[in-house]
């Protein structure tokens, strides 16, 4: 079914002389090269690994160098996943253009926001990656949508393109700290009022910054700098509640345990 699909959308470009074997300074190099290695490669014979559709991922192929010889100025990188999938690696500037040209064109109509994700790499000069996960259901075809950015640097709002991104980007910048401009309402979502910084960023601590307890003087709940008490400060990786007895350790048990006295 998808193949057909492919089929008939890479027939689409074909007809308007967009399929051929030119090749864009956008588009990667990478993917012919890996297509003509699978067809060398002896095909897979165990039942349980997925077959891969050369058709298909060619079809895929034409669509992603098309869609770069649209957008040269900010499509950077297009590649192939394992499952087949098209990644569009775009320039921050571009993803508002981008996603306005999957969801209008005759040829995607990715008119469905189906997830925005993001990826925190502290190593990076832009340490933050911005996933989005489009669903064509004309076509019944996923591409994925990624950019970048690092803390000080905004990126634009799909809100007007995809009405879906409006939680999504509010959970991005709640979780990782990424700020949308233009967003209508950029508010925290998941955690609560006055939370001090971002809980999926990597330099984030597991503990928290701060506590909170009922005070039964205030009779309320208030909201302390977090201590840990020195008993709490060792932790243990085995776990008491092992039910396997093959991985349940009991040499530190042991160790702990007494010595009987002999009589």
């Amino acid at each position: 079914m998808a193949s057909n699909i492919l089929r008939k959308l890479s027939g689409t470009f074909k007809n308007v002389g967009l399929a051929g074997s030119r090749r864009v300074n956008a588009a990667p190099t990478v993917l012919s090269r890996h297509l003509s290695s699978e067809t060398q490669t002896e095909p897979e014979s165990r039942p349980t690994v997925r077959k891969p559709d050369l058709v298909a991922r060619a079809h895929v192929t034409d669509f992603g160098r098309y869609v770069a010889e649209c957008l040269p100025k900010f499509i950077q990188k297009v590649q192939l996943t394992g499952t087949d999938e098209l990644e569009l690696l775009v320039a921050p500037e571009g993803i508002v253009p981008v996603i306005s040209f999957l969801k209008d064109h005759h040829n995607a109509q990715f008119t469905n926001l189906s997830d925005i994700g993001g990826v925190d790499v502290p190593s990076r000069m832009y340490r933050f990656e911005v996933v989005y996960n489009l669903l064509s259901v004309r076509y019944n075809t996923r591409i994925r949508v990624k950019t970048y950015t690092d803390e000080l640097t905004p990126l634009d709002s799909v809100n007007d393109v995809h009405k879906a991104a409006n939680w999504y980007e509010r959970e991005i910048w709640d979780m990782f700290g990424v700020f949308f401009a233009d967003h209508p309402d950029l508010r925290r979502i998941l955690t609560d009022y006055g939370f001090e910084g971002h809980p999926f960023r990597k330099d984030f601590p597991l503990s928290g910054f701060v506590e909170l307890r009922y005070d039964d003087t205030k009779k309320r709940v208030v909201v302390e700098p977090l201590e840990l008490a020195q008993e709490f400060r060792r932790f243990e990786l085995n776990s008491p509640w092992e039910q396997f007895p093959n991985f349940r350790d009991t040499t530190v048990i042991e160790e702990a345990a007494p010595a009987a006295e002999k009589k």
